[in-house]
């Protein structure tokens, strides 16, 4: 039995190269990124930049510029614990596409002082009390409240997002609303009954109030104070407080330069036969790949490429046939590639072959299938240039 893998593929070791991660610079005097020049493309990166030492979190939000806002990445910079900063780095993770534009959002936030912490607080806490009282009125056929359950629920929350909507949690720790024990303090109140009031009340003798009354203001106080200490809870440690937003629209992206992969390798074609008796040819073939997507943003199809072209050399079969192709007179492939390492790629598919039928001038022509493994360079399509 002939060997199957020749010697040439000694020359098919992966060869592994590192680049390293670039560095782009946010001057603030300028309101200017990496000197005016376009951001990386489709590759991962850092910006850098100076900051004042009392910010503790930069948050830096990227979306192309022809798409809605939450399209786009967020990264965050914190300050190390216990430590100041006067240099900030976020770690792009997400690649940029090659030649679009870029919108960016940078904010800088600093520790709230207690006097804001307070001011805070306050406010927020009165809006809860105020929203709550003026959604209920009480009467004789019981507490009717202005809103749904549910719509109570949702506003609630509103209130305490919209409050500390220029706050974060140091600790990533963000209020996700308010609790199932709100929830149900709000359902007690919209199935109350109030002809039972005066066995769920204590009434002083000289009290001429009446029991209905007492009993449904109990009930709002109790809400009021429920939702108060679930925000106290969270409002008790100090926020970052917003103090700089930065836009900068419309920044360009590199232009990658296209490439035409070019594959070297060799392939063996299966003829027939059995494991006993194995028919197969080889040659060492070239050919291109178009690659099914970018390595940049989808690993598998990025790999992954449709190749096509010609085996160099005719091959023979067990019979000494020779096998040739069509038309150009050497076979001719069609199939599907992957790359296992960086340059050496795995392809299979089928040949186009054509042979001789009994020394006559007519042509058997078949699909068979094969396997080979192929280094890839890069043809630069910059001919414009």
């Amino acid at each position: 039995m002939r060997i199957i893998i020749p010697y040439l593929f000694i020359f098919f070791l992966p060869l592994i190269g590192f680049s390293q991660i670039k560095t782009v610079e946010y001057s603030g005097a300028k309101n200017q990124l990496n000197g005016g020049l376009p951001l990386p493309s489709e590759e991962i990166f850092n910006i850098q930049g100076r900051i004042p030492s009392s910010v503790r979190l930069v948050t830096m939000d990227i979306y192309r510029s022809r798409k809605s806002d939450n399209s786009g990445n967020s990264y965050k910079w914190k300050t190390p614990y216990l430590q100041e900063s006067e240099l900030f780095e976020l770690f792009i993770t997400n690649p940029l596409r090659s030649n679009e534009n870029y919108s960016l959002t940078m904010k800088y936030y600093e520790r709230a002082s207690s006097e804001d912490m307070q001011e805070l607080k306050e406010s927020i806490l009165n809006n809860l009390e105020a929203y709550i009282r003026a959604n209920y009125e009480v009467s004789r056929r019981g507490l009717q409240t202005m809103s749904s359950q549910r719509v109570m629920m949702t506003q609630l929350n509103q209130i305490l997002f919209q409050g500390v909507a220029n706050y974060t949690h140091p600790l990533d720790q963000e209020f996700i609303g308010f609790s199932d024990v709100v929830r149900q303090k709000i359902e007690q109140t919209h199935n109350l009954r109030l002809r039972n009031a005066k066995f769920n009340i204590l009434r002083r003798k000289d009290d001429d109030s009446r029991d209905e009354a007492i009993y449904a203001s109990q009930l709002i106080d109790e809400l009021v104070a429920l939702t108060q200490a679930e925000a106290d809870q969270y409002l008790r440690s100090n926020l970052l407080m917003l103090v700089e937003i930065i836009n900068i629209d419309n920044f360009p992206t590199e232009k990658r330069p296209n490439y035409l992969p070019i594959n070297v390798g060799y392939a063996g074609a299966y003829f027939g036969g059995d494991f006993n008796n194995f028919d197969y040819g080889t040659s060492p073939y070239v050919g291109i790949a178009v690659p099914l997507g970018r390595k940049a943003f989808t690993k598998f199809l990025g790999n992954a490429s449709l190749s096509t072209g010609i085996f160099t050399n005719n091959m023979t079969n067990s019979d000494g046939v020779s096998i040739s192709g069509p038309l150009i007179g050497r076979p001719s492939y069609i199939g599907l590639g992957y790359s296992m390492f960086q340059i050496l790629r795995f392809n299979a598919g089928a040949v186009l072959t054509s042979s001789e039928v009994n020394n006559s001038s007519l042509e058997n022509i078949t699909l068979y299938p094969f396997i080979g493994f192929s280094l890839e360079f890069n043809l630069w399509l910059g001919l414009n240039k």
